[in-house]
């Protein structure tokens, strides 16, 4: 019987290289089906966030743009009047 091992350390070392190896190859495959069904995923909200537009109005803000609306058409309306009545001055009295 000889004394020599069953394994040499470098067959040990090519073993472990190898199943290394293969353990990359299939980590990276595995993230490779992760990134593509995230890819999926957000395909899908982002046509939902399509559909679905976020709310951007709201009462307060549409009243508000309602009422600077209002007095800027008031005040345009009285100018209008008072440029009317001078004309009207003019034409009567000169």
């Amino acid at each position: 019987m000889s004394k020599s091992p069953l394994v040499t350390r470098s067959e040990m070392r090519k073993r472990k290289e190898a199943q290394e190896r293969l353990a990359e190859e299939q980590r990276q495959a595995a993230e490779r089906v992760y990134e593509k069904k995230q890819k999926e995923i957000s395909s899908v909200y982002r046509k939902e966030l399509k559909k679905n537009k976020p709310v951007t109005k709201s009462r307060s803000s549409e009243r508000a743009k309602q009422k600077e609306r209002g007095s800027f058409l008031n005040k345009a309306i009285i100018f209008v009047l008072l440029l009317l009545i001078v004309v009207m001055l003019a034409v009567f009295f000169i």
